[in-house]
């Protein structure tokens, strides 16, 4: 059984996770999401996946 994991669902669910448990943390996380969506959109990470 082959499962591909995808950076940016992961990222997404654990930046939720932190929101829940500190709601003031909202901006940092978000901020910092962005970037690395950012960066990964820039380099052309985006199609690689982990096996």
């Amino acid at each position: 059984m082959n499962i591909t994991l995808g950076i940016g669902p992961l990222v997404s669910l654990i930046a939720g996770i932190l929101i829940l448990a500190m709601p003031r943390l909202l901006n940092f996380i978000v901020a910092l999401y962005l970037i690395i969506i950012g960066l990964l959109g820039l380099f052309g990470m985006g199609n690689y996946h982990f096996k």
